[in-house]
């Protein structure tokens, strides 16, 4: 199971390698998964933001990626992996930095936590003892047990909330480590009935709800590049934004609707039909960004960027 956790991991990047779970964590680390960090940077203005400097709030070796606000922006949650343990989902305090295992299992892997509307829980995307992928719901406190979110739908690799009980789901092809394998589906899930519907084939792994409209925005894959689209989640319609800039894989909103994106050591935002650099943080060490996450009221922007002590 620690093997799976590992190659899961590794995956999530991007880079399917397997390691010897006898390895350091830095050797692992080097060898298998990047080493990452979670880094934060202020947000000052309505529009177009000026951005802060970077600052790195996680600064270890290992894993440490896909993180989130909660819903007040006090903390945020996001994935840690220490050595060769499955993933779990922790929570760091923004004001003490006090971090916290919020799922502790000793077999499972969680990714991916997300806010739930109800303010209470979180779901999480959790590899299981036998290998299946699907969404859970867990709670904020820890005072009860994980529960199954969806049952019938697998392998879940991402998801976004719409409503309280309307989501959207990254679906991978086909099982992890199935060699080529189908594209990954967007499908639209809902939870009181379990069910869901393809609405976008071949598209990328970045999912973010648009402010202010119900709607969804994803990457989506073609002959023509990579275009950042909205999906209508009311008529099933989808249509283009924005070309998703290069090595751009992700991107986010702010709360008054700005789009912005990550490429590399730069923050992008998408202002009168084009790309602009918001800021240019390598002076702050920072390289590779990926993972975006904007606080609730839009003061912060929390990414995912290399370790600088990585060689």
């Amino acid at each position: 199971m620690r093997m799976r956790a590992l190659v899961l991991g590794a995956l999530v990047l991007g880079a399917l390698v397997v390691i010897s779970p006898a390895a350091a964590p830095r050797v692992a680390a080097a060898q298998g998964r990047p080493s990452t960090d979670v880094w934060m940077v202020t947000l000052q203005g309505p529009g177009v933001p000026r951005v802060g400097r970077a600052e790195n709030l996680t600064a270890r070796t290992g894993y440490d990626n896909q993180p989130s606000f909660t819903a007040d922006g006090r903390a945020l949650l996001y994935t840690v992996i220490e050595g060769d343990a499955p993933s779990e989902i922790y929570r760091l305090d923004l004001e003490t930095r006090v971090r916290t295992n919020l799922t502790r299992t000793a077999v499972e892997s969680e990714y991916s936590a997300t806010p739930m509307p109800d303010g209470v829980h979180f779901s999480s995307v959790r590899v299981e003892a036998d290998s299946a992928q699907r969404l859970w719901r867990f709670a904020l406190r820890g005072d009860e047990a994980p529960a199954l979110l969806i049952a019938g739908i697998q392998p879940v690799g991402y998801h976004v909330w719409v409503g309280d009980a309307m989501l959207g789901l990254y679906v991978l092809g086909s099982a992890l480590g199935t060699p080529n394998s189908p594209p990954a589906t967007l499908q639209l899930a809902d939870v009181r009935s379990g069910t869901a519907e393809v609405r976008a084939r071949d598209i990328g792994r970045a999912l973010q709800k648009i402010p202010g409209r119900a709607a969804i925005s994803y990457v989506q894959q073609g002959a023509d590049g990579a275009w950042i689209t909205a999906l209508d989640v009311r008529t099933g319609v989808s249509s283009p934004i924005a070309k998703a800039p290069e090595r751009a894989d992700y991107h986010v909103w702010t709360p008054d609707g700005v789009l912005l994106a990550g490429s590399g050591s730069r923050i992008l935002v998408w202002s009168h039909g084009t790309w602009q650099v918001a800021a240019d943080l390598a002076a702050d060490g920072v390289r590779g960004i990926s993972r975006l996450a904007v606080s609730p009221n839009g003061d912060r922007l929390t990414f995912v960027a290399e370790d600088r002590a990585t060689p």
